[in-house]
């Protein structure tokens, strides 16, 4: 009996193509717009987190200056070398510690040159990023404390400026600077932040701040701690350390501020996370809207095939088969609709996350989720319908027009 019952609702289903088509297109719509917002989420949150995890997860930048509303960065002074020495010194659970300083400047090679970022710092620096080189070595000692005009450059400047022509072992003007290349980086590609982390030049800070920059300030510094060690002991360190070389006084606010790249990075994919939800969240009101299409083209349908549905009253159908028939359509309207918007879902999901450059990490939780929610759709907003056309009166269904 079930199975005369499906036969029937897939030839009404069939019969009417295109409205059945035009029906389920809010379906299509919802579970399509569902899948594709949750996955390019996900893919987005696995690539910032990607993204900060390169940077170490034990990380911890020091900044002049408090972030935030009335907090100018600018108004604080910024760090000096004898700073950086007594973090070294001091910080007994420091792997490494690195100074930044940093310039925009030009960089011409024979005919070539472009605008790029200059960094001023010390071997720490790679430690600190995780970095390595690709070519070449880092600075020498006497090169660290002279200042000599050596760089090491990312891959963007090398392929810019030399194309396939070897780089390490040339000058290169940097600014005003007759500058020999040593090594290259290795290259990183993007920041979540778009920012392309190998267009820069690394320099020795001594050499940056006597030829380029003609001063000594330091813009932050780097700390990374120890395999193992505990970031929170040296945030406080830190804090504490600074707090008496910069003279605060008790229960005066900070003028620097230490970030724990672990908590920034926890931080930030909970964020994404939320963002990723509340897409989602937006795009399932497209199935309710669907639902409510299903319901409002049933109701059209029984009304449509009022005497039919009195015929098979009339001649001992029973209520059941009458509502479990509609039912049977609507929910049927909501399972195709439901298979083709998962398609459309993860296709779209592909080409987005394919362009933006972020992995493509299907959830099978959030497909078989919004599956089976478009399938409740179609029960729930199938069965007013379904339940009008079974308590029609036969007689009174005869006589329709």
């Amino acid at each position: 009996m079930f199975f005369e019952t499906l036969k029937l609702a897939v030839q009404a289903i069939s019969r009417n193509a295109l409205r059945s088509v035009l029906t389920v297109l809010g379906i299509v719509i919802g579970v399509g717009a569902v899948i594709a917002m949750v996955t390019i989420g996900n893919g987005t949150t696995a690539k910032v987190t990607a993204d900060l995890a390169k940077l170490g997860t034990n990380l911890l930048s020091v900044n002049p200056g408090q972030f935030g509303p009335g907090r100018a960065s600018s108004e604080a002074k910024p760090f000096n070398y004898r700073d950086v020495e007594a973090m070294k010194s001091q910080l007994l659970g420091a792997r490494a510690v690195a100074p930044l300083a940093q310039k925009t400047a030009t960089v011409i090679y024979g005919t070539e040159n472009r605008s790029t970022t200059v960094v001023g710092t010390s071997n720490d620096y790679f430690i600190t990023q995780d970095w390595g080189l690709s070519t070449g070595r880092t600075f020498l000692d006497s090169e660290m404390r002279g200042g000599r005009a050596a760089c090491i450059i990312g891959e963007t400047v090398r392929s810019k400026l030399f194309g396939r022509e070897a780089a390490v072992g040339k000058s290169i003007r940097v600014g005003s600077v007759s500058c020999e290349v040593i090594g290259i980086l290795e290259a990183k590609g993007q920041s979540s932040f778009g920012s392309d982390q190998d267009d820069t030049i690394v320099m020795p800070i001594r050499t940056l701040h006597r030829r380029l920059a003609g001063n000594t300030n330091i813009s932050r510094i780097f700390v990374s701690a120890r395999n193992g060690g505990e970031t929170a002991k040296i945030q406080r360190d830190i804090e504490w350390l600074l707090r008496e070389r910069r003279k605060i006084a008790p229960g005066k606010e900070d003028d620097f501020s230490v970030h724990d790249m672990k908590q920034i990075m926890q931080a930030t994919a909970g964020t994404t996370a939320m963002l990723t939800g509340l897409l989602g969240a937006v795009a399932a009101v497209s199935l309710l809207v669907g639902g409510i299409g299903i319901m409002n083209i049933m109701l059209v349908s029984v009304t449509e095939r009022t005497r039919e549905i009195g015929i098979r009253l009339a001649i001992g159908a029973l209520e059941s088969q009458v509502l479990m028939q509609f039912l049977i359509e609507a929910v049927s309207l909501s399972i195709f609709g439901g298979i083709i918007g998962v398609l459309l879902g993860l296709g779209l999901a592909f080409l987005a996350t394919t362009a933006l450059g972020v992995p493509f990490i299907v959830s099978s939780g959030i497909v078989i989720l919004a599956f089976a929610f478009a399938a409740l759709v179609g029960v729930v907003f199938g069965y007013f319908p379904a339940r009008r056309a079974a308590r029609l009166d036969p007689i009174e269904a005869l006589r329709h027009e």
